[in-house]
């Protein structure tokens, strides 16, 4: 079911491209913009002429193609993505929109309702939303009730089931574009008059975040620069989905630091099994990429921050920190250590995860408990 809904989705997005770029397409266009063979290519225009998404502007005649244009060139979904992570009975939602108005619609809505969402979370165009693995009810109508909330979360063995109750255009969003968003592998849906539930189906994914410092050198490089070419590279890897990249500043007093002392950190979701390629990936990636020969990584699996770990945050951005005492840390919090004494604030940046940029980027501010 999923690979069809992907694949579905990825030629629709060909046609729709080359019906606006060109006013119509050919099966040969689809083949070479989707490298598949030409069976495949007619066998995909064919299911969606008869499925109504894909007209026949011109038939074939002689040796000139048929013409073939998609209906319509409006967004098939303004959910991009919808993927899941999971640590423990937590579940992480990452609802990536077309637009930030959408992002943060969904969120007040979502808070306005309760259910089982923890907390909710707006990065421009992305939501990030934690809650716990069980029911709670919500009450979804017209103002002054919510349009859309989260009933319910399950797993059911490689998937996460978020059990929706909407109305409006939230409803029409969960029955006709949220099983388009690259990451869903299904979407069930029930009609109650004017009310809309369904059960949005993701896999199950590995939350990873990967800290990094000391790339760099007084002559140049940036260690956040190559964060974020590492975050470009891995998630080329089919089954690894980007989250974020973040900078946190550490301990401003440091002598050897080469400018502000600043680390930085990415998040991804993972497929299991690709797990151990990931951090060999991230270990050959940064290792080829460093200036400086004391680089360092951290690579710590789920997105629960236990409080020792953030005891640590506090300690790197105060006091001096030896690699020994960070090797024990990572070894008592499970975190996966590579590289020089660069380990030590990249550890640090792990422990200073999930907390609000303007903590982050400001090490006099008091770092509160959050997860």
């Amino acid at each position: 079911m999923s690979s069809v809904l992907e694949h579905r989705r990825e030629y629709l997005r060909i046609m729709r491209q080359f019906t606006l770029d060109n006013g119509f397409f050919t099966v040969t266009d689809i083949q070479s913009s989707a490298k598949i063979p030409r069976s495949t290519a007619q066998d995909w225009v064919n299911r969606l002429v008869s499925e109504g998404c894909v007209l026949i502007k011109e038939e074939k005649r002689g040796r000139t193609a048929a013409r073939y244009a998609a209906i319509s060139s409006m967004p098939s979904s303004t959910c991009r993505r919808l993927f899941t992570t999971v640590d423990g009975d937590r579940v992480e939602i990452y609802h990536d929109c077309m637009s930030g108005a959408c992002a943060a619609f969904c969120g007040f809505h979502h808070t306005l309702a309760g259910g089982v969402i923890t907390s909710i979370e707006r990065d421009g165009t992305l939501l990030r939303e934690c809650a716990r693995l069980g029911t709670q009810n919500v009450e979804v109508g017209l103002t002054p009730l919510s349009a859309v909330g989260v009933f319910g979360i399950e797993r059911k063995g490689n998937y996460i089931v978020q059990h929706i109750r909407s109305i409006g255009g939230p409803a029409y969003s969960l029955s006709d574009m949220m099983s388009l968003a690259d990451g869903v592998c299904k979407v069930e849906t029930q009609h109650h008059n004017i009310i809309v539930e369904g059960d949005v189906w993701t896999r199950a994914l590995l939350h990873v975040t990967i800290g990094i410092d000391d790339t760099d050198t007084k002559q140049g490089g940036a260690t956040f620069a190559l964060a974020l070419a590492l975050l470009s590279h891995i998630t080329r890897m089919r089954g690894v989905l980007p989250i974020a990249h973040h900078v946190a500043m550490l301990n401003q007093n440091i002598f050897t630091k080469t400018a502000g002392n600043s680390s930085s950190f990415i998040e991804v979701a993972v497929e299991p099994k690709k797990l151990s390629e990931l951090m060999e990936k991230t270990k050959k990636f940064v290792a080829g990429e460093s200036l400086s020969s004391e680089w360092g990584i951290a690579v710590k699996q789920g997105f629960i921050i236990p409080p020792g770990l953030r005891e640590y945050g506090k300690l790197v951005r105060k006091s001096v920190i030896s690699r020994p005492v960070a090797e024990a840390t990572a070894e008592q919090y499970s975190v996966v250590l590579h590289g020089g004494n660069g380990v030590i604030g990249a550890l640090g940046a792990i422990s200073l995860s999930r907390l609000p940029h303007e903590v982050l980027l400001d090490p006099t501010k008091d770092i509160i408990p959050i997860n």
